[in-house]
């Protein structure tokens, strides 16, 4: 059988290690690893996974692109699709810094208790690259969303960004001060808190104090918690009817998702996994759970 190979283009100088074990746990046999990739120099990359095999052996070869610079990943992601034509080419996931594994299971898992087709979900550091993708999952899935960032003009100009990629998309924005009352929770039945890392976003007395809300995610593995009273490894953890999930008790979902993308690369080549590719998969995970073989156990 032919060996499968992931080609890992990193815009960082030294490609993720984190990025590359999740390869090999995904199913691929070799791993060429690439950093400080860039617009100008990812053709030729591109071009030796394209010719080197053909027909039905275009399958066995793929492309990750990643790197902490998210706005430059993208731009190299969209230099990758442009080189391919007709059927030669070969599947490609995009998760730069984790940004899409890490936003679908924030929102599968908040599925698990709430019809987000009737819920309002606020996603506090909206206008990050984590939280952007929660929006547009939220969005697409056909769930209000409200989009809060310490810039309002952020906040607007990211929503708009999220309406125009999602028809008829319920996406709001709204201003989050930190230290202060967040208007932006009122009414919530989620908060998915996604701001940067070591920055507290809401105080416990005002989350409680929010009545509405029954899920509560906060993505930041690095204290202070940026909701504060939920734990890093708090996974589904009831308080007072609120259910609350930490960094790491989204994480193990978030690993297996991962996984579980790579490992579809391989099924056909002409696969382009993004923000909403990245959440079916998750979704698909889920159905799996409900059908008894639970992919969210760490």
């Amino acid at each position: 059988m032919l060996a499968k190979i992931l080609i890992q283009l990193d815009v960082d100088p030294h490609p993720s290690t984190f990025d590359s074990v999740v390869a090999l746990d995904g199913g691929a046999d070799h791993l060429l690893r690439h950093g400080g990739v860039t617009e100008a120099n990812v053709t030729p990359l591109v071009h030796g996974a394209m010719f080197t095999r053909g027909g039905a052996q275009l399958k066995s070869t793929a492309i990750f692109v990643g790197g902490t610079d998210i706005v430059l990943a993208e731009k190299v992601y969209a230099k990758v699709q442009s080189c391919f034509f007709g059927p030669v080419r070969v599947s490609t996931l995009f998760d730069a810094n984790g940004c899409n594994t890490t936003a679908a299971a924030a929102v599968v898992m908040a599925m698990r208790h709430l019809d987000l087709t009737q819920s309002l979900t606020v996603v506090l550091g909206g206008t990050g690259p984590v939280g952007r993708r929660v929006a547009e999952m939220i969005a697409v899935l056909g769930g209000r969303v409200r989009i809060a960032s310490r810039s309002i003009s952020r906040a607007e100009e990211v929503a708009e960004a999220v309406v125009n990629n999602v028809s008829g998309g319920q996406v709001q924005s709204a201003l989050l001060t930190p230290g202060r009352e967040p208007e932006c929770l009122t009414g919530a039945d989620a908060v998915i808190a996604c701001g940067a890392a070591g920055i507290r976003l809401v105080d416990a007395a005002t989350l409680n104090a929010c009545e509405s809300l029954r899920v509560a995610i906060d993505l930041n593995a690095v204290p202070p918690a940026g909701l504060e009273s939920i734990g890093s490894g708090d996974k589904a953890v009831d308080r007072a009817g609120r259910v609350d999930y930490g960094a790491i008790g989204v994480g193990g979902l978030k690993m297996k998702v991962h996984v579980a993308a790579i490992a579809s690369l391989f099924e056909q080549n002409d696969r382009n996994l993004g923000t909403r590719e990245v959440l079916e998969i998750a979704q698909r995970l889920s159905r799996t759970s409900e059908k008894g073989t639970d992919p969210f156990s760490a």
